[in-house]
């Protein structure tokens, strides 16, 4: 079943073209890894399937429905947006934060703050204010935030970037295997962890999808090293991919 589509997408600020005639469907079950060089718009996109960046032309729907047309409190309850940069208004404590991610669903389990506390690793920040967590841990707030509602669809913009190894491998496999029975969106930065863990993989180059598919028929895809402007030496071992660039 189809839950999210991108119809033509174009988004123009001033003269730049972030954007150019972008289409995508997303189905309700499903991991989706958007990959690509810097600049090539995998940010924009995802505030475009968010509903946070309207586009200059051009449309997303979720399900059958205009995503422009719906209503904050319904959007914010069937996405989860984690996007690259987020600073509170206030420095609110991390159970402050969570209680406001909460407050988007209609009704939740008497113990889902416990669970998401815990499923996080934030068992003792619950008091700490923002201002005094590290980078990893204001991504795993975030995250938390974002999750505590379960929503039917994640968009997550480089959520592991500043994590430690065994944080960023958990995180985006746990992300990975939400796909199972959620939409899951996630732009990565690692390709290798992208091609191990992902199911689909999209790739944007100068504001243009340049690939979509199976991320098992698409890593010896050549329109992978043209959109990097590199060589890739591609490794297999057991079910990860392991990718090299060279000149």
């Amino acid at each position: 079943m189809t839950v999210l589509t991108a119809e033509n997408l174009r988004v123009a600020r001033g003269k730049s073209t972030l954007l150019r005639d972008v289409s995508l469907t997303f189905h309700a079950t499903e991991s989706v890894a958007i990959i690509g060089p810097n600049g090539a718009g995998k940010s924009t996109l995802l505030k475009a399937l968010a509903g946070t960046e309207a586009p200059t032309d051009g449309q997303v729907r979720l399900g059958r429905r205009n995503l422009a047309e719906l209503p904050a409190a319904e959007r914010a309850q069937e996405i989860g947006f984690l996007p690259q940069h987020f600073e509170p208004h206030w420095d609110l404590s991390v159970v402050e934060l969570l209680e406001i991610g909460a407050g988007r669903a209609r009704s939740l389990p008497v113990d889902a703050l416990e669970n998401t506390v815990a499923a996080f690793e934030l068992g003792g920040l619950e008091r700490r204010r923002w201002s005094t967590l590290s980078g990893g841990e204001r991504a795993r707030v975030l995250l938390a935030m974002v999750l505590v509602v379960d929503p039917p669809v994640l968009l997550a913009d480089e959520p592991a970037a500043s994590l430690d190894i065994r944080h960023r491998l958990d995180l985006l496999k746990a992300l990975a295997e939400r796909g199972e029975d959620r939409l899951s969106v996630v732009v990565v930065h690692d390709l290798d962890l992208a091609f191990s863990f992902f199911d689909r993989v999209v790739v944007l180059a100068r504001g243009e999808l340049i690939a979509d598919g199976p991320a098992a028929e698409l890593v010896s895809d050549p329109r992978l090293d043209d959109a990097f402007g590199v060589r890739f030496e591609r490794l297999r071992a057991g079910e990860e991919w392991h990718l090299r660039a060279c000149r």
